[in-house]
C-alpha cells in the first residue's frame, strides 16, 4: 500500500475520532448565571463559557471582581475550571466541577481553597 495514502488515511481517521468526541459534549459556550449561598453570604456569579474541543475558557463575575477561567476543560458532560479570585486581598484558587444536566443548567460543586465545599445551579442566559 502507498505510504501517503495510508498516512492520509490514518488522518482522516482520526479527524473523524475527534468530531465524534466533541459532538458529545454539550455546547455551554454563552452567559450563565448562579446565585448561591457561602461562608460570606449570598453569591451573584456570572459566568461566560468559551468552547473550542475539550478546552473551556472564559470568565466569572461576581462583586469581588472580573476573574479568568483557567484549566477549564469539558469531558462529555463534565465541566472543570479554576478561578483564581483576589478576595479582601487575599488570593483564592476555587475549584469547580460540574455536570451539564440540560442545555440551559449546570450543577456545580465548587471547592474553594479546600476549606469550603459549595454547591450552585448554573442557568443558561436567554
Amino acid at each position: 500500500m502507498n505510504p501517503r495514502r495510508l498516512s492520509a488515511g490514518v488522518l482522516m481517521l482520526a479527524l473523524a475520532s475527534m468530531a465524534a468526541l466533541a459532538a458529545d459534549a454539550p455546547n455551554i459556550s454563552g452567559t450563565w448565571t448562579a446565585s448561591f449561598d457561602t461562608q460570606v453570604g449570598k453569591q451573584d456569579y456570572t459566568y461566560t463559557f468559551a468552547v473550542k474541543g475539550a478546552v473551556l475558557t472564559g470568565h466569572a463575575k461576581s462583586a469581588s471582581g472580573d476573574t479568568e477561567i483557567t484549566e477549564g476543560k469539558i469531558d462529555g458532560n463534565k465541566v472543570t475550571f479554576v478561578e483564581n479570585l483576589n478576595y479582601q486581598g487575599m488570593p483564592l484558587h476555587i475549584v469547580y466541577t460540574g455536570t451539564v444536566t440540560s442545555p440551559d443548567q449546570i450543577d456545580f460543586m465548587r471547592d474553594v481553597a479546600g476549606v469550603a465545599q459549595e454547591k450552585l445551579t448554573a442557568k443558561r442566559v436567554k
